[in-house]
């Protein structure tokens, strides 16, 4: 038995177990992570889907319907550093995406 908290004892066996359970959980997230393999060319900003958008390094679902969202609401990207705009991204952020990115010129006219 270990004692955790409030004065409550808990089977040695049932801690390992979470232990275990924890260390899957990370590594399928680690896993997951890992599978995501940058675009060989550089994205349009402006006509990119949510899952293209999400195979960029540093942006996860929650970001890349950001970026969908504040296209739509503020019209086609200019340049990249419009990301900026986007909470969330930072100017690190940023420039670990910039490689896999561009602002298509025929889409800004539009």
């Amino acid at each position: 038995m270990v004692q955790c908290g409030g004065g409550r004892f808990v089977d040695r066996r049932v801690v390992q177990r979470l232990r275990i359970v924890a260390l899957l959980v990370a590594v399928a997230i680690l896993s997951t992570a890992a599978q995501k393999h940058a675009p060989e060319h550089p994205i349009d900003l402006n006509t990119a889907t949510l899952e293209q958008l999400q195979q960029l390094p540093s942006v996860g679902p929650s970001t890349a319907k950001s970026i969908v969202e504040f296209r739509e609401k503020s019209g086609p990207f200019g340049r990249v550093d419009d990301l900026l705009a986007i909470r969330g991204i930072t100017k690190q952020r940023l420039e670990k995406i910039r490689p896999y990115v561009a602002v298509n010129v025929s889409t800004k006219s539009q």
